[in-house]
C-alpha cells in the first residue's frame, strides 16, 4: 500500500492507530477461521463515528477496500482482508453509552465486549440473553455483523430478536439510521434486520441499541447422561412437545465428552454416547414444574444418570462443560475445523448419525457438540492443516455433511456466518433468484464493492 495513502490514514486516526509494518499486520491476517489467512496492507483503529466515516470516505474515493474487524473470533473467515485492502478495527469504540431503565434499552459501541454488556445490564437487575460462546472476547458489532447466537438461543432468540437501532456508516460513510427505542416500527422496510447478518458488507456499525428484559429470578441446571444417542436426540423431541422451553439445552456426543474430561475434570462419563445440558428460569414456580417434568421425560427415556446442580457454583462446573467443549477438542490436533449445520430438530439424531459416519468413512477425528433444542449442531473434525491428504479428506467429508443438511431442510450456518468458508455452498441453499437479489443490494448499498469484498458470494 502506497505510503501516501498510509499517512492520509493517519492524518484520521492518528499514527499510533494506523498500522502497517509486517509484524503487526500479521496480527490481523487470520481470525479464528482455520487454514485462512492473509496480510492487509493496513489497519486503522479509528476511535469515533466520525473517523470511521472519514476512513471510509478515504477509501471509497481511493478505491480501497476496506474489511471490517472486531476481536477476530469469526469461523469463517469473514473479517480477514484477502486483497491487501484496509481492516477497519472498532476496538477503540468500546463504551456503554447508555443503560434506559425505562425503556428497557442499552446502547453501545461497536468495540464493546459481549460480556461486559452482560455484567453491565444484569447488575440493574436486567438481562441481554445472546451468548455466544465466544463472549468473553467477540464484539457486539461483530454479534450483529454475524446475529450470533449462543446457548440460550432455544427460550431466548438470537442476537437478530434483540436489535432495536443501528447507526451505520455506508461504504462511502454516508450515516444511515435504522430503527431506534420504539417498540412498534413498520415504516418502510425492515432495514435492521438486513443489517444485522450482513457480515460487514453492507456498512460499519457505529452504534447499536438492543432490547433488555427483566433478569429472570430462578433458574436450575441439570446434567443428564444417556446410554445411547437416539435417547438422547429424542428426549431433545419429547421436552419441546411438552411445552417445555429450556433456557439452555445443549449436547455433547462420546467424542466430545472425553475430551472435555480430560480437559476439565467435571466428572463426564467416558461410557455413555450422550450428554445433555439442561437450563430453565423463569419465575420460581414455573422453574420448579419444568424441571421435574423434564426429569421426568429424561427418566422416561432411559437415562442413566441425572444431576440437578445444587447451588450456583455447582451450575457453573456443570455448564462448564459445554463452554469447554471448543478448547478441550482443540487440544488434541494442531487444526481445529469447527463447522455449523443445523438441521430441524426432528433430525438431529439421523444428523449425528450421518457425521459419525462420515468421519468413519474418511477417516477422521470429528467430535459433535451443540444447541440441541434448536438443531443447531458442531461438527468439529480435528485434523493438521499441514497434512494435506487429511485436510482434502475433511472438506469432502463437510461437502456431504452440508450437502445433507440441506436435503434435511437444515442450513449451512445458523450463527456462523456464510463469509469466505460457506460461499461456494449458499447458491446450493438459496438458488439463483436468491443470489441475485442478495447481490442487488450489495450493489445498493456498496455500487464500489469497496466493503467486505469477497466475502458471501
Amino acid at each position: 500500500m502506497e505510503t501516501s495513502f498510509i499517512k492520509a490514514l493517519a492524518e484520521i486516526v492518528g499514527a499510533p492507530q494506523t498500522l502497517s509494518d509486517p509484524e503487526s499486520l500479521a496480527c490481523y491476517g487470520y481470525d479464528s477461521t482455520p487454514e485462512l489467512q492473509a496480510r492487509p496492507g493496513a489497519v486503522v483503529l479509528p476511535g469515533s463515528a466520525e473517523e470511521i466515516a472519514r476512513v471510509l470516505a478515504l477509501c471509497h474515493g481511493a478505491g480501497v477496500r476496506v474489511t471490517p474487524r472486531g476481536s477476530g473470533t469469526n469461523l469463517s473467515g469473514g473479517s480477514i482482508s484477502f486483497d491487501a485492502g484496509v481492516v477497519l478495527q472498532t476496538s477503540r469504540l468500546n463504551r456503554i453509552l447508555e443503560i434506559d431503565e425505562e425503556n428497557l434499552t442499552a446502547t453501545v459501541e461497536p468495540g464493546v465486549i459481549t460480556s461486559a454488556l452482560h455484567r453491565g445490564v444484569e447488575a440493574r437487575g436486567l438481562f441481554y440473553p445472546p451468548d455466544p460462546g465466544s463472549m468473553n472476547i467477540s464484539t457486539m458489532g461483530g454479534n450483529v455483523a454475524e446475529n450470533s447466537g449462543g446457548l440460550r438461543g432455544l427460550k431466548y432468540g438470537v442476537t437478530d430478536d434483540y436489535v432495536m437501532g443501528l447507526q451505520t456508516l455506508l461504504a462511502d460513510g454516508t450515516l444511515l439510521k435504522t430503527g431506534g427505542k420504539v417498540v412498534k416500527d413498520v415504516a418502510g422496510y425492515n432495514l435492521n434486520h438486513l443489517l444485522v447478518s450482513s457480515e460487514g458488507t453492507l456498512g460499519v456499525f457505529s452504534e447499536i441499541t438492543v432490547k433488555l428484559i427483566p433478569r429472570p429470578k430462578s433458574k436450575k441446571t441439570m446434567l443428564v447422561h444417556f446410554p445411547k444417542l437416539e435417547q438422547a436426540a429424542l428426549t431433545v423431541s419429547r421436552i419441546i412437545a411438552a411445552r417445555i422451553i429450556p433456557a439452555t439445552l445443549e449436547f455433547l456426543d462420546r467424542v466430545t465428552i472425553k475430551c472435555v474430561e480430560d480437559y476439565a475434570r467435571v466428572g463426564l462419563p467416558l461410557d455413555v454416547d450422550a450428554v445433555l445440558l439442561i437450563e430453565v428460569d423463569g419465575h420460581p414456580a414455573q422453574v420448579e414444574e419444568d424441571a421435574a417434568g423434564i426429569r421426568e421425560i429424561c427418566e422416561k427415556q432411559g437415562c442413566s444418570f441425572f444431576q440437578t446442580a445444587a447451588d450456583a457454583e455447582e451450575a457453573l462446573r456443570l455448564a462448564t462443560a459445554r463452554r469447554v467443549a471448543l478448547s478441550a477438542l482443540a487440544r488434541l490436533r494442531p487444526t481445529t475445523i469447527l463447522e455449523d449445520a443445523t438441521v430441524p430438530r426432528s433430525c438431529i439424531a439421523p444428523m449425528v448419525q450421518l457425521i459419525q459416519e462420515t468421519a468413519k468413512k474418511y477417516d477422521l477425528l470429528i467430535g459433535t457438540f451443540g444447541h440441541a433444542g434448536d438443531g443447531n449442531l458442531h461438527p468439529t473434525c480435528l485434523t493438521d492443516e499441514r497434512d494435506h491428504d487429511e485436510i482434502a479428506r475433511a472438506h469432502l467429508a463437510f461437502g456431504e455433511i452440508f450437502e445433507a443438511t440441506i436435503a434435511m431442510g437444515g442450513t449451512i450456518t445458523g450463527e456462523h456466518g456464510v463469509g469466505v468458508a460457506k460461499k461456494k455452498y449458499l447458491p446450493r441453499l438459496v438458488g439463483g433468484s436468491g443470489i441475485k437479489v442478495m447481490r442487488a443490494i450489495k450493489n445498493a448499498f456498496d455500487p464500489a464493492a469497496i466493503l467486505n469484498p469477497g466475502k458471501i458470494f
